[in-house]
């Protein structure tokens, strides 16, 4: 295959995993808060790499501010690790358009399958734990009274 055809490959598979993203709960790539739209990455061979890990960065910092958090640990603890773990896909992606070294094609192909089984587990955990109030969290984390 030719690096053309490859690149337009991952440009297809970047803009399908976005598409599905965009519909999974808990993942807001693209979502809008307020009257601001949040970043979205690209991987795009029309950029410097430098340009695409900021791009990259900018993203999953952004997402991980805008993770619905309500104080109970487990629960904000997921919902911020997402946009991480998307943000390491996002820079693989980035790599895999650059780099011939089939080492790092290997670990960058790896990373993108685990942090999409990982964002798969934390989506599925957060749909088994409904978010429960900040109250319901102290109050579990109280010692109990003899």
């Amino acid at each position: 295959m030719t690096r053309h055809g490859l690149t337009f490959l991952l440009c297809l598979a970047a803009l399908a995993a976005d598409a599905h993203a965009q519909q999974v709960p808990g993942h807001r790539h693209g979502a809008m808060q307020g009257d601001r739209q949040a970043p979205v990455f690209l991987a795009s061979t029309a950029k410097p790499f430098a340009a695409l890990m900021d791009d990259a960065m900018a993203v999953m910092d952004d997402g991980m501010r805008r993770a619905p958090t309500n104080g109970v640990p487990e629960h904000d603890f997921v919902t911020m690790m997402i946009p991480h773990h998307q943000g390491a896909i996002d820079m693989a992606k980035a790599l895999l358009l650059r780099t011939t070294d089939p080492e790092l094609r290997n670990l960058a192909q790896g990373i993108i399958t685990e942090q999409q089984n990982e964002i798969q587990l934390m989506q599925a955990w957060l749909r088994r734990h409904p978010a429960s109030a900040p109250a319901a969290a102290a109050a579990a984390a109280r010692p109990p009274s003899h």
